[in-house]
């Protein structure tokens, strides 16, 4: 099914590389962070414009579909959690800047679990409001990545709209795949603990750390292309970038299986 759309908080592209499968041709992307903007650009062919907040809506070219993995920063329980009080946090009022203008048929958002629960509610119950003045039909959930074909424990809340109200069940889950599946070479395994590519809270983040510590637990660092594969994105996805951005793109990434599990469930049903 042919259909256009728009990639705005684009990222690397989770959103487009699902669309693109599925038939989509991307009109418009927007992406702030240079590094970002050098891997979208080599594997989908569109140099994203910078600031969102700096793009006249009607500038954008008509779509059929907006996604938008909006910054989840401010809403997330690993930050400071102060929601639109966070200037990150009133990045969302442009994506509604840009449906109230261009007025697509559908959009898909994307965010972390906690927002669902952000200052008891409050913050999910604007988004919505926000989202249903504009005169959408909205349905939202949490979908965890590991029931959508790849081996990670990932929950993100997803947010449909309509222009047009209809009837939409959320994809059902899908066959599990297990990790050794995605590896690049035969190490075992230890499924009793969490496998990391390295973070803050991870203690790990340094060379002496990391080798000491698989040492003692016989872990596995994952490689950029193993993080590619846990988000979803195929092989010929090009990584023109160090480690150290890749492994901060894909961990931002929208997961693409989850992503086209959503897109084929609003394309063909009832269709």
């Amino acid at each position: 099914m042919k259909f256009t759309f728009i990639d705005l908080f684009a990222g690397i592209g989770g959103f487009h590389e699902a669309a693109k499968e599925l038939g989509g041709h991307c009109v418009f992307a927007s992406e702030i962070d240079k590094y970002a903007c050098i891997t979208y650009e080599a594997n989908h062919g569109i140099k994203p414009h910078g600031d969102i907040t700096k793009i006249d809506a009607k500038n954008i070219p008509d779509h059929d579909i907006l996604f938008a993995g909006f910054p989840c920063q401010s809403f997330s329980i690993a930050g400071k959690r102060l929601g639109f009080e966070d200037t990150r946090g009133t990045l969302f009022f442009e994506i509604a800047r840009i449906l109230k203008e261009k007025k697509p048929k559908m959009f898909l958002l994307e965010n972390v679990k906690g927002l669902k629960n952000h200052d008891n509610g409050k913050t999910l119950a604007v988004i919505l409001d926000t989202l249903q003045s504009l005169g959408y039909d909205v349905h939202y959930t949490v979908l965890n990545a590991k029931d959508y074909g790849v081996p990670q424990n990932r929950e993100r809340i997803f947010f449909m709209g309509f222009r047009e109200p209809r009837a939409f069940t959320w994809p059902a889950k899908q066959e599990k795949v297990t990790l050794s599946q995605l590896l690049q070479d035969d190490f075992e395994q230890n499924t009793s603990h969490t496998i990391r590519s390295g973070g803050r809270s991870s203690g790990i983040n340094n060379k002496h750390n990391w080798d000491t510590y698989k040492l003692k637990n016989g872990f596995k660092k994952l490689t950029p292309r193993e993080c590619a594969r846990l988000q979803g994105f195929p092989d010929s996805f090009v990584i023109p970038v160090s480690n150290a951005q890749a492994y901060k793109q894909f961990g931002n990434a929208v997961c693409v299986k989850v992503a086209k599990a959503i897109l084929k469930q609003i394309l063909y049903e009832n269709s």
